[in-house]
Formats: structure tokens, C-alpha cells, sequence
């Protein structure tokens, strides 16, 4: 070690060695070097993640396909046969069902979003629909995307209840006005579950609520982010409401969705000869999505076996009627979810979720 001058600091010549000099800060106050090597490092970290993200829609789509080869080969080999026509007419109200969506998601929400990236969004949370049951997958691309866009957390979590409430409101009103002017609606009467049935449904719809409020009364750390939420939900559900494009909005495309979806139905059912009029098919659309629609099965198998059933009871062949739900469901889901995959993927690329 050098030893020190009379005056507490290095001779010159030690001071002047360059082994022995301190190394300059760099701007950002970091020793040289240190910041050059880190930044590659956390790139380099997250490229993998990112490309993970990116690549699982599609790995999930071509798993779906594989699981399901029998029913894919089934519904295709059906549609081959069916009238191109209806199923073009088809097609279009399935492009509807995201425009009708984009709407309602835009009138739940005060903020004005850009309107193709919502459109995109749409359509790329029916390819995550098929891995999380019950809308989830569709919501949480929604609430990625709202976050992207600079909403906070809150709000965008209320304005995802707002677009449910709205939705499911809006189809039990038009179930309600096709109960009242089809007079099919007494063939629906062996659809309705027993009262046995209804009984524990109802205890454990019950058991749920108490549980929920003993929770939010005795835990407080569950209270206040529930309470916020709530607090949130009223407020935007109350801007919202006193702008009149964004009641058009929410509320119209509310009212479009199952209308249009149970269009495309109607005209799958068309192209294949089902022989039943169009509002019985609408009718049953609803009937089955509103009887089994909160049911937690991925890719909406249930309300496809209870379509089937409404279908038959109405009058359809038991064949005839299992070709329609297939190529419906063809048309809906299984036809846009390679795309829906791949637009979600760039969405992901692109920072937007």
C-alpha cells in the first residue's frame, strides 16, 4: 500500500498511475460498464417472455384442432354440402358480432378509444374465449387493452361490469319480446328444469351472496378495493348514461349481439335445410344461452347441447339440427380463431395488450 504524503494525499507519481486512479461516474451515475451490460441482459430476459406471450394463442389453437379432430371433420364435411349463400350471410353477422361488441365495450366506458384497435381487440378476445370459461378470456384482453389505453385499473374493471350488466340485461328483454309474440314458447315448457332442481340451485346462488357479504363486512382489506370499485362503477356508470351517443352505444350494441349472433344461426340453418322458421331460431338461440349461457365450460359446449335440445324440440331432426349447431359453431368460433390467434399475437407484439 503507498504510503501517504505530509499532507494526507498520494505522491504524484502513485496518484498518476492509471491502476490506481477512480473510475469517472457515468451520466447516469452508475459505474462505466455496468449500466452497458445490464440493459442487453433485461432485454434479453424479456425477448423469451414476450415471445412466449406471442406464440401460445396459436398453440392453442392448433392443440384445440388436434383435440377436436372429430368434430372439426364432422362440421366441415357438412358445411361442404350446405348452400354458400346462406353461409356467406352467415359469415357477415358473425363480423357483425365484434362490431356490436365494440360498440357496447366504447358505451361502458366514458373515455373515447380508437376505434380499429378496439374492433382488434374484439376480435382477437374470441380466440382467447376458448381457453377461460364464461367471457373471462374475452375480458381479460379487454381489460389488458383498457389498461394499455391509459385507464386505471378501477375504472376499466367497472366499465367490464357495466358491458355484463348491460348484455345480459338486454338479452332477457329480447327473450322477453320473442316469449311474447312467438307462440312457440309453449314447446319450451319441457326445457325448463324440474322444481327438485331448482331448490339447491337457488340455496347455492344463495350460500354465495352470504358468503360474498360476510367477507366484504369482516375483512377490511377485501372491503376497500370492493368499496372503490363500486364507488367507481357508479360514477362512470352515471357519466356514461348522461351522454346520449354512449347510451346508443352501450345499450344498441347490447341489444345487436345476440340478435346478430342469432343470425348467424338462422342462416346456417337455412343453408342446411333445417326447416324451421327464423324466429323459433331465434327463439331457441336465446332460450339455450340464456338458460345455460353462465355455465363455467370453455367454448360454450353447454349452450351448444342445450341448443341442440331446443332445436329438436321445436321440430327439427335430431342430424339436421346437430349439423346446424356444428356449422354455427364453425362459423362463430372455429373459422375466426386462427385469425383471431394471429391478431392477438401482433396485438401482443405491438404493446397494445
Amino acid at each position: 500500500m503507498p504510503s501517504l504524503s505530509p499532507s494526507g494525499s498520494l505522491p504524484p507519481d502513485t496518484a498518476a498511475r492509471p491502476e490506481c486512479a477512480a473510475p469517472a461516474p457515468s451520466a447516469t451515475g452508475a459505474c462505466p460498464g455496468t449500466t452497458a451490460t445490464a440493459r442487453p441482459a433485461s432485454r434479453m430476459s424479456a425477448r423469451p417472455v414476450r415471445l412466449a406471450l406471442c406464440l401460445a394463442p396459436l398453440l392453442l389453437a392448433a392443440g384445440w384442432a388436434v383435440a377436436n379432430r372429430p368434430v372439426v371433420y364432422e362440421g366441415v364435411r357438412r358445411l361442404v354440402a350446405a348452400d354458400p349463400g346462406w353461409l356467406l350471410a352467415g359469415a357477415g353477422f358473425t363480423c357483425l358480432t365484434w362490431v356490436a361488441a365494440s360498440c357496447a365495450r366504447q358505451g361502458a366506458l366514458p373515455d373515447r378509444l380508437p376505434p380499429g384497435l378496439l374492433l382488434a381487440s374484439q376480435f382477437a378476445a374470441g380466440a382467447a374465449n376458448h381457453a377461460l370459461p364464461a367471457g373471462l378470456g374475452a375480458h381479460a384482453v379487454t381489460l389488458r387493452f383498457l389498461r394499455g389505453r391509459g385507464v386505471p385499473l378501477e375504472r376499466a374493471t367497472a366499465s367490464i361490469g357495466l358491458y355484463s350488466l348491460a348484455r345480459s340485461t338486454a338479452k332477457t328483454l329480447v327473450l322477453l319480446v320473442f316469449l311474447a309474440v312467438s307462440p312457440a314458447w309453449r314447446r319450451l315448457g319441457d326445457l325448463v328444469p324440474d322444481g327438485r332442481l331448482l331448490v339447491p340451485l337457488a340455496a347455492v346462488a344463495g350460500g354465495a351472496v352470504a358468503v360474498a357479504g360476510v367477507l366484504l363486512t369482516v375483512v377490511r382489506p377485501l372491503r376497500r378495493p370492493v368499496t372503490g370499485l363500486l364507488r367507481s362503477a357508479l360514477a362512470d356508470a352515471r357519466a356514461v348514461h348522461s351522454r346520449p351517443r354512449r347510451v346508443l352505444a352501450l345499450w344498441g350494441g347490447a341489444v345487436a349481439m345476440p340478435l346478430v349472433q342469432a343470425g348467424t344461426l338462422a342462416c346456417v340453418g337455412a343453408s342446411l335445410g333445417l326447416g324451421l322458421p327464423w324466429e323459433q331460431v331465434v327463439l331457441a338461440h336465446l332460450a339455450a344461452g340464456t338458460a345455460v349461457g353462465a355455465v363455467p365450460a370453455p367454448g360454450g359446449l353447454a349452450v351448444d347441447a342445450a341448443l341442440v335440445w331446443t332445436l329438436v324440440t321445436f321440430g327439427a331432426g335430431p342430424a339436421v339440427a346437430t349439423a346446424t349447431v356444428i356449422g354455427y359453431r364453425a362459423l362463430s368460433d372455429w373459422v375466426p380463431l386462427l385469425p383471431g390467434a394471429l391478431v392477438l399475437s401482433a396485438l401482443i407484439r405491438a404493446k397494445v395488450l
